[in-house]
């Protein structure tokens, strides 16, 4: 079963926005200066590009209005369950007068003024506690991140730091957008396959490996590709694991995505996993709507835990998204959000439609969710961690 961002599934790639031609002509231009480019610096522009790039341009991406959707955007009570769990996890380490809450991919800042809300209806106190920082792809998208916060009325719980000394770092469907290689394998070989220009359109050109990382990572991973199979390999993961390592010296890093171990993901049957997102839509072709939509490859848990490894992180638990939310005790906030005088008979439909989704094991229900400790408390079975469905339904 495959587990990806909700969208339609699309075959061919039809009716698609044009690609931003200044986008365009700076990737051409960079591969007629110094020939063809790896997959990951086309990623790379097209979705980072500081001024052109999907994710400079799109604040609205993972919304009902953009190009998918993400959990926090889909309803409320999702950041309130998040929130359970970081009062849990700040418990464990003492109670902190001070605890950093620090968000990869803020986005909307929907989430995070989700989880502030959640813990104030939870009557945490945790909620004068919190310090909430974005990590976002430029100083502007963070100022527009810590301007919504403002005018929500949490300004109080901005982090002036980039880092805290005890803390937790979340990671909601941010790992799959990071730029990967593309590799395939023939006749015994490991072939990467580049991009290029030609004929007036982007094309692949497969050439020896650039990188001699990308074998080994399949090498220590125990992962030998079926002869014709693609896959995608991140090896971004090192530097994100050092970024995220400076952002609390202990505490815990919250991750949320979708993808498998190794050995799961470069299964022959699966192939590759690249996707690319426009209008609620998933096609496989990222040389159409060049910086008009989003760009994803499911995530190499194996090689998550791996890099954060040398950082002294060490993995807590590991669950399925429906499970996690149930350990939480989600159904008892659906529940406490009906008995609201507030909650419309609307507001209560929409609620179900959304918990829905998020539940569902073949959509965002399916999603990994890992909870990984820095010098944290041994033992601890967090509330999210502990819960398994009937029938074993983990994910791999």
């Amino acid at each position: 079963m495959e587990f990806s961002r909700v969208a339609t599934q699309a075959g061919a790639a039809t009716d698609l926005p044009d690609s931003d031609a200044a986008l365009v002509a700076a990737i051409r231009t960079e591969i007629e200066r110094s020939g063809p480019i790896t997959f990951a610096r086309f990623m790379e522009l097209a979705l980072y590009h500081p001024a052109l790039g999907y994710y400079a341009t799109r604040p609205d991406r993972g919304t009902r209005s953009g190009d998918f959707l993400t959990a926090p955007e889909t309803h409320p009570i999702f950041g309130r369950a998040i929130a359970r769990q970081l009062d849990e996890l700040w418990r464990a380490v003492g109670s902190p007068s001070e605890f950093g809450v620090f968000e990869y991919g803020a986005g909307s800042g929907r989430l995070a003024i989700d989880l502030l809300r959640g813990l104030a209806a939870e009557r945490s106190s945790l909620a004068s506690a919190a310090m909430y920082g974005p990590v976002e792809i430029s100083p502007e998208r963070e100022g527009l991140v810590r301007q919504r916060l403002e005018d929500e009325g949490f300004g109080d719980r901005l982090a002036l730091e980039t880092a805290a000394t005890v803390g937790c770092v979340l990671a909601n469907e941010f790992l799959d957008a990071l730029p990967v290689h593309r590799v395939v394998q023939n006749n015994g070989m490991l072939s990467e396959l580049l991009v290029d220009w030609q004929d007036g359109r982007f094309v692949e050109a497969a050439a020896s490996p650039t990188n001699p990382a990308l074998e080994e990572r399949l090498t220590n991973e125990e992962v030998r590709l079926a002869n014709g199979q693609r896959a995608e390999i991140c090896l971004g993961l090192d530097d994100w694991a050092s970024d995220l390592s400076s952002r609390t010296e202990h505490g815990f890093a919250l991750l949320i995505d979708y993808g498998y171990e190794a050995r799961a993901l470069y299964d022959a049957a699966r192939g590759s996993t690249l996707r690319a997102y426009t209008g609620h839509r998933a096609h496989a072709d990222p040389f159409e709507a060049i910086g008009r939509q989003d760009l994803t490859a499911h995530v190499d848990f194996t090689a998550v835990e791996r890099a954060l490894g040398p950082f002294g992180w060490r993995r807590i638990g590991a669950t399925s998204q429906a499970e996690f939310l149930v350990g939480l005790g989600v159904e008892d906030i659906l529940r406490s959000i009906q008995a609201d005088p507030g909650t419309t008979a609307a507001d209560y439909v929409a609620l179900r439609s959304g918990l829905v989704r998020m539940l569902d094991p073949r959509a965002m229900g399916g999603f990994r969710v890992l909870l990984f400790g820095r010098g944290v408390p041994d033992g601890l079975s967090p509330k999210g961690f502990a819960f398994r469905l009937a029938g074993g339904a983990s994910p791999r």
